[in-house]
């Protein structure tokens, strides 16, 4: 195997390497610390209550949702896989709020 020798694979400029996308990764990564840190900071100065937790909730889907459209490179596909997969996930948490809803209510009965 030592004596065979390929020159195809000596030459290598027809091969291109694009640079790797570090500022697309680091603008990601201070995009969910800036979102992270704003939820600590709600979490320490308001109080706690409906409205705190609604707006963990909704921060959550947010950085959910990005991570999703980056990581997993859904925001480059056609919209209709996106929407096939986000219509059921907006029907999950209508159901589990609902059920959250449905759920509390016993607690009036009495």
């Amino acid at each position: 195997m030592a004596g065979h020798h390929n020159p195809e694979f000596d030459n290598h400029s027809g091969t291109d390497v694009n640079p790797p996308q570090t500022a697309i990764i680091w603008r990601t990564f201070w995009i969910l610390a800036g979102i992270t840190a704003l939820e600590f900071l709600i979490a320490f100065t308001m109080p706690a209550g409906t409205l705190r937790i609604a707006i963990f909730c909704g921060m959550t889907i947010v950085k959910a949702f990005y991570i999703v459209g980056e990581f997993m490179h859904l925001k480059h596909e056609v919209k209709s896989l996106i929407w096939s997969i986000l219509l059921p996930c907006l029907f999950v948490v209508w159901l589990l709020v609902a059920l959250l809803v449905e759920g509390g209510s016993i607690f009036g009965l009495r």
